[in-house]
């Protein structure tokens, strides 16, 4: 079975567009399913059964496994099945008849307006590695990108004068993206006056180095939000996807419309976005309840 799974990830970087974090983890979720398959003697793609499957998930929960773990699992299975069925190397879908599994809800962690102006202003100090990365938070929560669009933003691909950038999601999908005036600022600081001293070649193209002149990775980036954190004295658990959060949800507490916010965020669909209505729901029913006589 595991002569399939190369083919089904070509075919989900080439047709599908998917990025590389995507299909790690559903390179994953194959091999722990294929294995499992071989394990029971299973060995054509026609011979799967639905059981099969649903027995698969149960050994997923049975391990620990959350729901919406086991879900990711199920559509990564549909979607080879599929595969496997329109290339003709199998004749039946046995993931046709499944059901997801339920899944709660959960809402995202935000930083209050405070907590963002704390940990803006934690970065102080001339150096380089505090103005580098002053200018990645600061572009982080005016922007909204996801980790892995920010490490590999290009310097080509930001305009500070004009106020944007231009990001590229999921899919290789681009959008345009307004910066604010304060990361202009963080981010012209950075470009003009400290990144030279770690491109000494003039030949990286990415906008946020390190130390040794190399590409910022996404790892690298993580440990940078915590350390600023703790500086700032944010006891929440907090990473990068934090402040994308935070920046959806104060957008629409201060008027923002939610298709605006769908476009900033690259959203492919607005039921996505909608998530951080309840969040400021959520926000509005605790301030309600905490200065309302009544509340």
């Amino acid at each position: 079975m595991n002569q399939y799974l190369d083919l089904f990830l070509s075919y989900l970087l080439v047709e599908k567009g998917l990025s590389r974090n995507t299909l790690d983890s559903y390179g994953r979720d194959m091999a722990k399913y294929l294995d499992f398959l071989e394990a029971r003697g299973c060995r054509e793609p026609s011979a799967v059964t639905a059981a099969m499957v649903v027995d698969f998930l149960v050994t997923l929960k049975e391990g620990g496994l959350g729901a919406r773990s086991r879900a990711r699992a199920l559509s990564a299975t549909r979607m080879f099945h599929r595969f496997l069925l329109v290339e003709g190397y199998a004749d039946v879908n046995p993931t046709a008849i499944i059901e997801a599994p339920r899944t709660i809800g959960k809402l995202p962690q935000v930083l209050t307006g405070r907590e963002v102006e704390a940990l803006l202003a934690a970065p102080t100090g001339d150096g380089h590695r505090e103005g580098r990365d002053r200018a990645m938070l600061e572009l982080l929560y005016a922007t909204g990108l996801r980790v892995s669009e920010l490490v590999t933003l290009k310097l080509r691909e930001v305009n500070v004068a004009a106020g944007y950038l231009m990001a590229f999601g999921k899919g290789g999908k681009e959008r345009l993206v307004p910066m604010g005036e304060s990361a202009c600022v963080a981010v012209a600081h950075y470009v003009n006056e400290l990144r030279p001293a770690l491109d000494r070649e003039g030949e990286n193209p990415f906008l946020f180095l390190t130390r040794l002149g190399d590409r910022m990775t996404r790892q690298a980036f993580w440990n940078i939000i915590k350390k600023w954190a703790r500086e700032a004295g944010i006891r929440k658990s907090i990473s990068p996807h934090t402040l994308r959060h935070s920046f959806a949800t104060h957008l629409l507490e201060n008027g923002a419309d939610l298709r605006s916010v769908q476009t900033m965020l690259g959203h492919a669909d607005l039921s996505t976005t909608q998530i951080y209505t309840h969040v400021t729901r959520e926000r509005l029913k605790r301030l309600h309840e905490q200065f309302h006589p009544r509340g």
